[in-house]
């Protein structure tokens, strides 16, 4: 809570500057805009044509040494930026510059720009931006001459992509003829591998019916004995398999043999139909002997005698599969060493028929492989050589640039917004700083931590002097404050001389003091004004009394004070004039006599005010300062630098004086809003001012039987 009523003070002190100042403010933003509105007016105006074009890269170096397809696109993502500043170098600039005779038409007055010239100048109309995530370049040209920027932004396309294609035709003939020499170099390895396989070939007497072939002579042979090896382990695993069989039948017999029949494999339609029923009468015996059956109940007896039926019909199937068994592994030994027999012959042969020499294998293969070689790059020479001829393109122009009906340039509606910017922002500016510069007193902080001392009082702005006022009045309010804060602030009732001094003229010292006194006389006290500023009085005027006698004449006469002291038309209140002041008594104020009478009056009056002059101007004040009980510091806000006020203490303390506290005077409440609270009484009085207003328009019979006697003091 406390750091959001510290950023609203905050804001109220911005918004104070602002209010304070705003007549700067709006000078420098008027002056500000009305350059910007002159300058934008005397700007030539210049026309923009642009032109779009999309950026292709054909990558040729990939492309005719790599492996991809010639007329698949590729991206890069370096193009455009590289494009972007291509153009606007000399390289495409320059020819611009010759093609269109722009040195000749920039001409004036005689004076024909050089080429250098002409290309700074050509520069400055142009404007190249990229298309964010795409690979577009708009090419921006502005003149004052709408035919001439459209003819320049369209020649630029024109020579970049001359240029573009002139570049990259160099490279593909280069390209070429490095590979024509590759072709050829490969064609002399092919010869001389072709002559090397007719020597060898012609002096082994090698006869090979397939001289440009690849294939190898005994690849067949190899692929029969490997097929041959296949099929002879196939029958070596069936005689395994067979004989196993039969052993693990002839070496299991009666309930074992039929328990370990499921793991022989064998696959008999009688035995696979019988089994499962032996096992459950087996399972049915076990279940009534466990029952407590006994061996010889007739169950259990006719269960056996089942089982043993099962078992002779299956004794009886496994000997007829065993004779089958004996069958079949005889035919697959026979089947077995036939196939091993066909397999020795075929190695035989393939032996006999390994009559070619290793060294003519060796360069057979070279030649084909280097065969192979000339083919690919022959290939590749003449796919680029017809793709040479084609026409090429080095970027699409997706806009053509055309004549403008309307000028770009300038911008008007954002000349005067961009001016009004910174017209505000430099009036703002302008505004803070001289507040920074600032030094006068402008808070009560400022006062309290300058010198020490509370502040009394503050004195709004604008106010008359309150015994010539009708009636009660708001303003009375804030000099009822000060009354009341001297009372409490007081070392005691008998300090009741008090002097009120300001470190410069023009501070409103005698006017507050006037006000003072007289709301003190209202509040009951005696009160006497001193009119002790002997150089520049005013008191007497203020009470329209005479000053022909005063205080002057009592210091330097032995005029009694009661001569000398007289009444005002206020009630309580008296007034001792300044008198007229003779040019040899300069320093009177500084006498036992001026001691004696502060004295005297401090015994008749329950409070004594002296006016004293400006404490930095005459010695006067610091007599006065020295003399009297306490003394208060009149400042007007925003006036003169926290230096003086500093000054203006010391000065107090340097004569042995007691600062009781300062009065903030002539604060401008409609500026200064940090003061409301302390000045916020004013609204209490205006709807007891309308009242009076509204009752003052009734009959006074009216106002009278309603025992209305004027306003209440607060």
């Amino acid at each position: 809570m406390a750091h959001t009523e510290e950023a609203k003070l905050h804001f109220l002190d911005y918004w104070r500057v602002i209010r304070v100042r705003w007549v700067l403010i709006l000078l420098a933003f008027f002056l500000v805009l009305l350059t910007a509105a002159v300058v934008t007016y005397f700007q030539p105006r210049e026309f923009q044509s642009s032109v779009v074009i999309e950026v292709k890269s054909t990558a040729q170096n990939v492309r005719i040494f790599g492996n991809m397809d010639p007329n698949m696109p590729v991206h890069d993502p370096q193009l455009a930026p590289t494009v972007f500043q291509i153009i606007q170098r000399t390289g495409i600039l320059y020819p611009v510059i010759e093609d269109l005779n722009l040195q000749e038409k920039w001409s004036a007055n005689g004076y024909r720009p050089s080429r250098e010239q002409a290309y700074q100048r050509l520069r400055s109309k142009l404007d190249v931006q990229e298309v964010r995530n795409t690979d577009l370049l708009q090419i921006s040209v502005f003149s004052t001459d709408p035919q001439e920027a459209s003819d320049i932004a369209n020649k630029i396309v024109g020579v970049y992509q001359s240029t573009r294609v002139e570049e990259e035709k160099e490279i593909m003939n280069r390209a070429v003829a490095s590979m024509n020499e590759e072709v050829a170099k490969q064609q002399k390895k092919v010869d001389d591998a072709a002559a090397e396989v007719s020597r060898i070939r012609e002096e082994e007497g090698i006869v090979d019916l397939n001289q440009e072939g690849t294939e190898d002579t005994q690849t067949a042979v190899n692929t029969m004995v490997v097929k041959q090896e296949g099929e002879v382990n196939d029958a070596e695993t069936k005689v395994a398999v067979l004989s196993n069989q039969l052993q693990q039948i002839e070496r299991l017999k009666g309930e074992d043999l039929m328990r370990m029949m499921p793991t022989l494999q064998i696959q008999d339609p009688t035995i696979q139909k019988i089994q499962p029923i032996y096992q459950e009468t087996v399972a049915q015996e076990a279940l009534l002997l466990n029952s407590g059956l006994g061996e010889n109940h007739p169950k259990v007896r006719a269960l056996r005698a089942t089982k043993e039926v099962y078992v002779k019909q299956l004794e009886e199937q496994v000997t007829s599969i065993r004779s089958a068994l004996e069958k079949n592994l005889r035919s697959a030994q026979t089947t077995r060493d036939e196939l091993a027999k066909r397999l020795e012959q075929i190695n035989q042969k393939q032996l006999a028929s390994k009559n070619l020499s290793a060294t003519y294998t060796r360069a057979k293969n070279n030649y084909i492989k280097e065969k192979l070689l000339l083919d690919g790059v022959r290939t590749r020479a003449q796919t680029h050589t017809m793709e040479m001829a084609m026409p090429r393109t080095a970027v699409s122009v997706k806009q053509v640039a055309e004549p403008p009906s309307f000028a770009a340039r300038p911008r008007v509606g954002l000349n005067l917004a961009l001016g009004a910017l910174v017209g505000l922002v430099l009036g703002l500016g302008l505004a803070f700083f001289i507040e920074y510069l600032d030094t006068s007193v402008k808070t009560m902080d400022d006062v309290e931590s300058l010198l020490g001392v509370p502040v009394l009082a503050i004195i709004p702005k604008n106010i008359k002097l309150l015994h010539k006022e009708p009636g009660d009045t708001p303003d009375a309010e804030a000099y009822r404050i000060l009354r009341t804060n001297i009372e409490f602030n007081r070392k005691s009732p008998e300090a009741n001389a008090i002097s009120l001094v300001s470190g410069g003229p023009g501070e409103g010292k005698s006017t507050t003091l006037a006000n003072l006194a007289f709301t003190s006389a209202q509040g009951g006290y005696t009160t006497l004004i001193v009119d002790a500023d002997l150089r520049r009085p005013v008191q007497h005027a203020m009470f329209d009394v005479s000053n022909k006698i005063g205080l002057t004449n009592y210091l330097t006469t032995n005029m009694l004070l009661e001569d000398v002291i007289l009444p005002t038309s206020v009630e309580n209140l008296s007034l001792l004039p300044s008198g007229i002041l003779p040019s040899d008594a300069v320093g009177i104020l500084n006498s036992q006599r001026m001691s004696d009478m502060i004295a005297e009056l401090k015994t008749r009056y329950d409070i004594v005010f002296l006016d004293s002059p400006p404490m930095l101007g005459v010695s006067d004040a610091s007599v006065l300062a020295s003399e009297v009980d306490q003394t208060i510091i009149v400042v007007q806000h925003r006036r003169f630098p926290r230096a003086m006020l500093t000054r203006v203490k010391q000065a107090i303390l340097g004569v042995g004086g007691n600062v009781l506290g300062v009065v903030l005077n002539n604060v401008d409440l409609k500026h200064d809003q940090n003061y409301y609270y302390y000045t916020n009484y004013y609204g209490y009085y205006t709807p007891r001012d309308k009242e009076a207003r509204h009752d003052s328009r009734r009959p006074a019979s009216t106002a009278a039987s309603n025992g209305s006697s004027g306003p209440e003091e607060y």
